[in-house]
């Protein structure tokens, strides 16, 4: 056998020799991966007093998006509900341990006579206290105090900066309650950057940047962790996509290094402290794109300049173009939302803007956000008055319900069992008076809801114009 025969045996025997030793230990990749991450994995309860016809607050709809809302467990007549969800150690300090998990699974905890209770790895229960919610990132931070000798797994927080599509992904939950706790799924990244989601009708939180997954997730698995391969947490896995209440290989997971902006503000402050700049942005579509004669479709266009706010100061106008914020390329709106929040407070920042065809450098001082703005897609009200959540009649929304009103606000979701829900408007009428007094915007209506709840009348007056065109006065009880 000449030189070249060999050189072929030889490797041949290597390369058998390499595939024998991967079957040999069938545990590679995952199970090393899986015993270092799954103690940390804990189930959640929240028992509170809910309405029928409502999830953790949510109307249970058709929706194509969907929260990961538990399945609750009603109680007639006394209202009581019991949800479950999913949440991960991530610290221990002394006797107090901290978790991760989502908004939506332990928000309605804070309420007067709730309980949250934490199941851990040995089934041992702890009732838990919240140490801080955000439901514009969809995040939270409970804690429970534990015994001297428990011991509790830690799971490790990673990156989310650098992740790639095509990359390991392993989810751990507990889908459909406790009797599937711990359930350990695996897939790959299937895309980055995902947003604009409505979730359920909610409006969805208003910081988006999701990572998509194909591993099996399902109803109950918010707030467990999404693995790497290397064993640490690259997200909080927190949505589907599914028409039907199951997995269909569409997940979403908030990344990693959002939440540890998050948690670190939750930890220390019990709120998230960011910077707010006052304009109402507009994402460029193909049609902007043209008539405003840009290059392509990056960036957003300035809808409106909030008056006594960063963004006035600094000379912002209507019409303007955002191409770059702090150094950072703005691609979109959802992009854009995130990089203004992470900025830094009391810091002038340079804003790339096109105006009119030509390029120009503004300076911007930020200020701390205000609490409780209603900024989710720019021109949103939440869904806290008589269950109405309304927008603008020039929005995204209001035009995919065909709205050609040039003033008030278009009723986007109503809330089951809400006074609005009990009462003849419906989702797409537009509110042109409340009380007799003239609704412009969405600025006006909350002014409006402001008035009438100091006035303290128990029926208010909606003038509507319904989606057949008709012109009438809707009574609503609170």
């Amino acid at each position: 056998m000449n030189k070249t025969g060999v050189l072929r045996v030889v490797t041949v025997i290597m390369l058998l020799a390499l595939i024998s030793a991967a079957f040999a230990d069938s545990r590679n990749p995952f199970v090393e991966v899986v015993k270092a991450i799954r103690g940390s994995v804990v189930n959640i309860q929240v028992e509170y007093e809910t309405s029928v016809g409502s999830i953790n607050g949510f109307p249970m709809q058709d929706d194509f998006f969907k929260f990961f809302f538990p399945q609750p467990q009603r109680q007639a007549p006394s209202r009581k509900a019991r949800a479950m969800g999913t949440g991960f150690i991530f610290k221990r300090e002394g006797n107090s341990v901290y978790i991760i998990t989502n908004n939506h699974v332990v928000e309605k905890g804070k309420e007067e006579g709730a309980e949250i209770t934490v199941a851990l790895e040995d089934k041992e229960e702890y009732s838990a206290e919240i140490v801080g919610l955000d439901s514009d990132s969809d995040l939270a931070v409970i804690k429970i105090e534990i015994k001297d000798d428990e011991w509790v797994t830690i799971a490790p927080l990673g990156e989310s900066a650098n992740l790639e599509v095509g990359q390991w992904a392993i989810a751990i939950g507990n889908p459909f309650g406790a009797e599937l706790n711990r359930t350990v799924t695996v897939g790959v990244i299937s895309a980055l950057g995902r947003s604009n989601f409505n979730f359920g009708g909610s409006g969805g939180p208003l910081y988006q940047n999701y990572i998509q997954t194909d591993a099996a997730i399902n109803r109950g698995n918010s707030g467990g962790p999404l693995v790497s391969i290397d064993g640490e947490v690259i997200g909080v896995n927190a949505a589907i996509s599914t028409p039907n209440q199951g997995n269909v290989g569409i997940g979403f997971a908030i990344p990693v290094d959002m939440v540890k902006s998050v948690v670190n503000d939750l930890m220390q402050h019990g709120e998230v402290v960011r910077a707010y700049l006052g304009i109402l942005p507009q994402d460029i579509t193909p049609d902007l794109r043209r008539s405003l004669d840009l290059e392509n479709v990056s960036g957003v266009l300035i809808a409106k300049v909030e008056d006594d706010t960063p963004a006035s100061e600094a000379k912002m106008e209507q019409g303007d173009v955002i191409i770059k914020f702090n150094g950072q390329d703005i691609p979109d709106v959802a992009r854009f939302r995130i990089v203004v929040a992470e900025s830094e407070i009391g810091e002038k920042v340079p804003v790339e803007v096109i105006r009119k065809q030509k390029h120009k450098t503004l300076e911007v001082k930020l200020i701390k956000r205000p609490d409780n703005l209603a900024v989710n897609n720019g021109a949103t009200s939440e869904v806290n008055w008589l269950g109405l959540k309304v927008e603008s009649v020039n929005s995204e929304a209001a035009e995919k319900l065909n709205i050609k009103e040039d003033k008030g606000v278009v009723i986007t979701a109503i809330e089951k069992g809400s006074a609005a829900d009990d009462s003849e408007l419906q989702v797409g009428d537009v509110i042109l008076e409340i009380n007799f007094e003239t609704v412009e915007d969405v600025e006006e209506f909350k002014k409006i809801q402001k008035s009438v709840n100091e006035s303290g009348k128990d029926v208010i007056l909606f003038q509507v114009k319904s989606t057949s065109g008709q012109y009438h006065y809707v009574a609503v009880n609170k």
